[in-house]
């Protein structure tokens, strides 16, 4: 069946319906990556955004439900310009196409990626919108340009949790799959905030040692404190961090009480509670192959990467260090604090998509925490 993708600015393109019928607007994105679709689908950073893989062929693995990273996916669409109909691996219990229907998310494929890519290389990321039931270019682009901007909205609150769990699930290996963790002796107690979080940071955290309880986006600092949490992790997550400002608040209120770990948005509400500002990018970082320098080690790492938006080098204080640079663009991919315990990352260290340079940050996370018990007697 016929759909279109139409941009705001006019430009559009035809192809076939993918996943279910419909039609949704959304910020059209591209990334990189040249596998881990399935974790793409279910990261909720993506809400209120339509993906498109710039690798031609997606879903030659098909999807199995462990590799999922949260409860649902949380993207607007997706877009393709193969989409495998016969996946062949032996985890595989769907196509990409009867796993997109079963969620309702509505795709396209058939189209010029390539073209579409350039595209927002050039003209930025904007709103979209992809229909299988409208198919009259002008009468899309209209609904495009009236669609509501990614920028200014509170997209964190559609994809937090509502109750605070507690999280058992260790990493997973070949033999056991992922590993119950729930009667291993974990010593440190960490919070962590569910800003639209991804199960496999919660399986590095468990793994690492650490009994965890995932907290509600909006849970205040006097909530976590009593708690008594060893550390504070803050997750990922979806969209603009301005208007999150219940959670920067929050955060101000935990700096020096407790080690802060961030990432992503994680890491840029810790940046804005710090004094710092946050800008748009024209079209974001969103990949497996993104080389960040670690400025401390000098050490050059290949990072996973899904963000729209970037902590200005400009507004940081004296009292925070720039930690990590992007080679590609020079902006900001890491700070920690000189006064409190406090660091954080623009890049996903989990690899879930992508490489595994950057699992070390776990472990610094836990040295941190030992360290501020240490010097609190």
């Amino acid at each position: 069946m016929k759909a279109i993708l139409a941009l705001a600015d006019g430009r559009y393109f035809t192809g076939r319906s993918l996943g279910a019928l419909g039609e949704i607007s959304g910020e059209v994105v591209f990334n990189t990556s040249m596998a881990g679709y399935q974790e793409i689908l279910t990261d909720p950073s993506y809400r209120g955004e339509i993906v498109t893989m710039t690798y031609p062929q997606i879903g030659n693995t098909g999807i199995n439900l462990e590799d999922v990273e949260s409860r649902q996916p949380f993207l607007s669409a997706f877009v393709v310009k193969e989409s495998c109909p016969f996946p062949s691996n032996w985890r595989s219990q769907m196509s990409l196409d009867a796993y997109l229907k079963s969620q309702a998310i509505v795709g396209i494929e058939g189209i010029d990626t390539r073209a579409l890519v350039r595209h927002i290389r050039d003209r930025g990321a904007q709103t979209g919108i992809v229909s299988s039931v409208d198919l009259d270019p002008e009468s899309l682009i209209e609904k495009a340009r009236k669609a509501p901007s990614i920028v200014g909205q509170d997209l964190v609150q559609e994809v937090s949790c509502q109750q605070k769990y507690a999280w058992d699930q260790g990493v997973w290996n070949l033999d056991d799959g992922y590993t119950d963790a729930s009667n291993v002796k974990r010593p440190l107690k960490i919070v962590a905030f569910d800003f639209g979080i991804k199960q496999n940071i919660l399986r590095n955290l468990t793994t690492a040692g650490c009994e965890v309880t995932v907290v509600p986006a909006t849970t205040s600092a006097e909530t976590v404190l009593a708690m008594a949490p060893d550390g504070v992790f803050l997750s990922n997550g979806p969209g603009d961090p301005g208007p999150i400002i219940y959670a920067q608040e929050t955060i101000k209120q935990l700096l020096g009480k407790v080690p802060l770990f961030g990432i992503c948005l994680g890491h840029q509400l810790l940046s804005i509670a710090l004094g710092g500002k946050t800008y748009k990018l024209k079209f974001g970082h969103r990949g497996a192959n993104q080389p960040v320098l670690d400025k401390a080690t000098g050490r050059v790492e290949i990072t996973s990467q899904n963000h729209g938006f970037a902590v200005d080098m400009q507004s940081l204080n004296d009292e925070i260090e720039v930690s990590h640079i992007n080679l590609n663009d020079q902006t900001v991919e890491g700070i920690s604090h000189k006064v409190y315990p406090a660091f954080s990352v623009q890049y996903h260290p989990e690899a879930s998509p992508g490489p595994h340079d950057a699992h070390y940050l776990f472990t610094r996370f836990i040295d941190m925490i030992k360290e501020f018990k240490k010097n609190q007697g």
